[in-house]
């Protein structure tokens, strides 16, 4: 497999870009000849021992175009096209809003007038919605498939979610034998955790005689993709990469409490370094305002305590309008926080009159498609003034027909200030003026941590409509001290690479089982997951002969008794690091901390210590204070002392060293070391020991004299005690320790001491130089294990052993026989892909969802597809409950059954990942009760709990398969009928896009 040819177009920018004598080969270096940016790579993947066949020649000069464009086309997207006319395969990877629809819209052209069926997929219903308008207004013959709505299945151009064509694919559809072309929208979805794994099973299964397009955000490994489709289809893949943003962005910060903007990033990539410390130095002040921030809380970009006129957030939207800025997208990461910022907006109007007219008449155009009693939902009812004044907001939580009509009006112009969630970001084609990042941190469902490069590339790329902005404007608000390397990690960082998120499912083995030529094994081997390993493997056996060629380079005198001493050495280190932590365990440590107790710390090395004395490099200091470490609650009366961490404030000698990009970093050094005397918190474990000497120490340490008059008393203290050295606190005498393994600890170390002075090669010359010459062979030698480790897993089939024990579990469950044929459970199983298979084929099995009646079994059905956690959820009535818990107790039964076949699984995770928060909602709506009167008795967003009830029906259309495929022809008879209990009213309502 390699790489034929790489040619740089560039910038189109320049009149004379495009001249013959720019257009240039190269090796993929990133400028041209004359030193300007490059708007274009193209590269090609061909698969191994491929012949290129000649390119078609035809006697009347180049055949027609499939399609005219009315504006002249930017190089990438020519040279993608240029590609589709020659019958091959292509990745388009470029920014937000660059312009890859147009690669789609040349290869459906392309398909309808050779006569061939084309496919293009989306990663969500909602981009599906709005490209299959798109594309019926520009071709007409274009049908939709969703799982929500089916259009014109037979229509020569197809649009559909990813998991349906997958579904296709499985169930051999004739559809499938005829497509020449699918495009794959948006294919960076292939690292996302959950869903990824479809991306690559729909690549792997694609007809081998199709073609493929896709469409991605940039991506730095583009080249790695292609080179794995080449691998699998047997076919050349195009790469079309480009960096290039048709509209150049300015990245602003705007700190929290100041009264302007500061350019941070120009237009040119440039990072301006002043600007970046004038914007940090205007943040609220350190030290009072530190603790300001502690004691009032400061939500997110909005200052509490201020509202409306006086928040930040009011103040950055009024001097965008007053710049005429807008329109602008604030982005915020939750649903609630953009409602709550919304509101801040209340004394804020945006729109003229006939805007207002204009508004509420596409609104209520829109909303004429719901009954009257839904008209009165809060969310219809209080959106329209909101809306009428110019402001609008977009997340999962919104009722869907309302996330769209708030997309028209954003098309429109008539929005100007949209707060949205991230989601806006994929897909939809809505660039604004301006970008707004509410916050620099998001919780990612396990912390807070800083948004990712890839994250901010993706939502900056909203910024600067094509065409109509000379310039794109983000700005970041920030209301904490962000580290300079942060930032430029976020604005200037690399996208976030394409790695594989395969993983096993049983839907999957199941349906591999069903299939003729369906093999697990072989899909497995042709994984993008298994690609990558193998192709890490050269680079990885490389490092492994450098390392022993490093390791062999190093000859050392008396090795073997060396190797003796170092063993007892290590043991000596180990008991000594238990000794240690019982000691200063803060059970008995604690009440012996207070302030003016000399200590004995370990010094700030810049490398891991390789000093093989018996004492490692320690220093002393004087304790000012202790604390409970920030983030455990005080009044958590459930932790034990011991199982608290604590820092310790200790006064010593430090050397302040500052890096290239003004990051300050404190080294602790010796105390007649030269340095500075600061107060720095330590963990309990960099204490080395407890002295059992106090000093007197003044209230004030602040001023620097003060605290080098306390540390010269700490070095007159250690000079008086000299000869005897420093008196430690007895741990049994002092602190009353009396546990048997320090006891035996101590027993140990003493033994271990003898033996020491007792070793040849103690009074062997030169001996820490062998001992840290050994200790370098040792960390070589353990480098060169856990690659080889790496190695032998990555040679071996990836997810090998996984597959095994899954398969054990389908066995064990009856689902196939011991030759691998589905039996009834597995044919039902097979049918389901949007819940749990396992689970809800036992529950169907066992009889569960026979017994119950309808409402009772939509309502149990729906723990399947709620997957956000409510804070003060309540339990069920007391009929659902029981229905609740047979649902846990198969979940549990499934759970154990997959532990015993050696599938990794947390039981308590799995059991629980079943939420019962929407079943009483769900339950009132399938017995027919109005919308707004669900919505009292649950606390979720109406957008939210419809996506459920949608997926719920989604589930509910695969069940009635599942019981037929089986001839199970009551149940089918039951699903059939709880899918018109639920499907109905403002839930159902159609797409504004269909």
């Amino acid at each position: 497999m390699g790489s034929q040819k790489r040619k740089s177009i560039e910038n189109p920018s320049s009149p004379e870009s495009l001249s013959p004598h720019k257009l240039q080969r190269s090796n993929g270096s990133s400028t041209s000849l004359e030193g300007e940016p490059i708007a274009c790579l193209h590269d090609i993947s061909y698969p191994e021992n491929y012949v290129p066949r000649p390119k078609p020649t035809t006697q009347d000069g180049p055949t027609t175009p499939a399609k005219e464009f009315e504006f002249k086309l930017d190089p990438f997207q020519s040279e993608a096209i240029k590609c589709l006319d020659n019958g091959e395969s292509v990745m388009v990877s470029a920014h937000t809003s660059a312009g890859k629809t147009v690669v789609a819209l040349y290869a459906i052209a392309m398909s309808l007038r050779d006569k061939q069926r084309v496919i293009y997929t989306s990663p969500i219903k909602a981009l599906s919605n709005q490209k299959y308008r798109e594309f019926k207004e520009e071709f007409s013959d274009v049908g939709l498939m969703t799982g929500d709505v089916t259009i014109e299945p037979n229509a020569s151009c197809l649009v559909m979610t990813t998991e349906i064509w997958r579904s296709m694919q499985y169930k051999g559809s004739e559809i499938t034998r005829e497509v020449a072309w699918i495009i794959f929208d948006e294919v960076h979805y292939m690292r996302d955790r959950e869903r990824g794994v479809v991306w690559e099973e729909s690549i792997v299964m694609a007809p081998k005689n199709s073609r493929f397009v896709f469409l991605s955000a940039t991506v730095p490994n583009a080249k790695e993709f292609a080179d794995w489709v080449a691998k699998v289809h047997r076919q050349p893949c195009h790469i079309v990469y480009t960096d290039y943003r048709p509209t150049p962005l300015q990245h602003y910060i705007f700190p929290s409490g100041a009264d302007g903007l500061y350019l941070v990033v120009d237009e040119k990539g440039k990072f301006r370094e002043d600007s970046f410390q004038k914007a940090l130095n205007a943040l609220v002040p350190a030290g009072e305002g530190d603790k300001r921030r502690e004691n009032e809380k400061w939500h997110k970009g909005v200052r509490a305590g201020k509202s409306g006129e006086q928040s930040d957030i009011f103040k950055l939207v009024k001097m965008i309008t007053q710049r005429q800025y807008d329109p602008v997208i604030l982005f915020s990461f939750s649903k609630r926080e953009c409602e709550f910022l919304a509101m801040q907006m209340a004394k804020m109007d945006l729109t003229e009159d006939d805007e207002k007219e204009n508004i509420e008449k596409i609104y209520w155009s829109a909303m004429d498609m719901l009954s009257d009693d839904d008209k009165k939902l809060p969310q219809v009812s209080n959106m329209l003034p909101l809306l009428k004044r110019g402001i609008g907001v977009h997340h999962s939580g919104l009722l869907p027909i309302l996330k769209e009509v708030i997309e028209i009006l954003f098309q429109e112009g008539l929005i100007k200030c949209l707060f949205a969630t991230e989601t806006f970001s994929i897909g939809l084609n809505m660039p604004a003026k301006t970008v707004v990042f509410t916050n620099v941190r998001k919780f990612d469902g396990d912390k807070f941590r800083w948004i990712s490069s890839g994250e901010y590339i993706q939502m900056s790329g909203r910024a600067g409509r094509r065409g109509i902005d000379e310039r794109g404007i983000c700005i970041l608000m920030v209301d904490e001290k962000l580290e300079p390397s942060t930032a430029k990690m976020m604005l200037k960082g690399s996208a976030d690479c394409l790695n594989s998120a395969f993983h096993l499912s049983y839907n999957m083995l199941l349906n591999q089982m069903r299939c003729e030529d369906g093999d697990p094994e072989n899909l497995l081997r042709h994984s993008f997951y298994q690609f990558q390993s193998d192709r890490a493997l050269p680079d990885l056996e490389k490092q492994v002969k450098d390392l022993k060629e490093e390791r062999d380079s190093i000859v050392i005198e008396e090795e073997d008794s060396l190797n003796d001493y170092y063993t007892l050495l290590e043991q000596y280190k180990s008991l000594k690091k238990e000794v240690r932590d019982i000691v200063l365990s803060p059970k008995y440590c604690l009440p012996f901390l207070q302030p003016g107790r000399l200590v004995r710390i370990q010094c700030t090395s810049d490398e891991k210590s390789l000093s093989f004395s018996t004492e490692d490099q320690t220093t002393w200091g004087v304790i000012i204070n202790f604390e409970r470490a920030k983030g455990l609650a005080e009044d958590d009366a459930s932790r034990k002392p011991e199982d608290a961490n604590y820092t310790v404030d200790v006064l010593t000698r430090c050397k302040v060293v500052k890096d290239s990009i003004g990051k300050k970093s404190i080294k602790i050094v010796p105390l007649r070391d030269p340095g500075e005397p600061v107060v720095v918190s330590l963990p309990i474990s960099q204490i080395d020991n407890l002295s059992g000497v106090r000093m007197i120490i003044a209230k004030d340490l602040f001023p620097v004299e003060v605290r080098e008059n306390t540390l010269k008393k700490v070095l007159e203290v250690l000079e008086r005690f000299a000869k005897q050295g420093m008196v430690p606190l007895d741990p049994e005498e002092d602190m009353k320790i009396q546990r048997k393994s320090y006891k035996k600890a101590i027993r140990r170390i003493e033994a271990l001491e003898s033996l020491f002075d007792k070793h040849e090669v103690a009074k062997s010359p030169l001996i820490q130089q062998k001992l840290k010459a050994l200790h370098t062979k040792k960390v070589l030698m353990a480098k060169i294990q856990s690659i080889k480790e790496v190695i032998r897993s990555s040679t071996a089939l990836a997810f090998k052993d996984e597959l095994k024990a899954r398969k054990r579990v389908l066995r064990k469950l009856r689902y196939v026989t011991s030759d691998d044929v589905l039996e009834l459970k597995g044919k039902v199983a097979c049918e389901i892909s949007s819940a749990d298979e396992l689970t809800l084929t036992e529950l169907m099995f066992n009889g569960v969802l026979k017994d119950v009646n309808v409402e009772e079994m939509v309502a149990l059905l729906s723990c399947f597809v709620w997957r956000e956690k409510l804070q003060d959820s309540q339990k069920p009535k007391e009929e659902l409950d029981l229905l609740f818990s047979q649902l846990q107790a198969a979940a549990r039964m499934v759970a154990e059954t997959q532990l015993q076949c050696k599938v990794q699984i947390d039981v308590e995770s799995f059991v629980n990942s079943f939420r019962s928060d929407i079943m009483e909602a769900v339950y009132a709506w399938a017995k027919g009760s109005k919308f707004y009167e669900i919505m009292e008795i649950t606390q979720v967003f109406e957008g939210s709990l419809i996506r459920a009830i949608r997926r719920l029906e989604e589930v509910l259309q695969q069940l009635i398969l599942a019981a037929k495929s089986i001839g199970e022809t009551q149940l089918e008879l039951k699903f059939e009928e709880a899918v018109t209990k639920i499907k109905r009213d403002i839930v159902f309502a159609a797409s504004l896009y269909l």
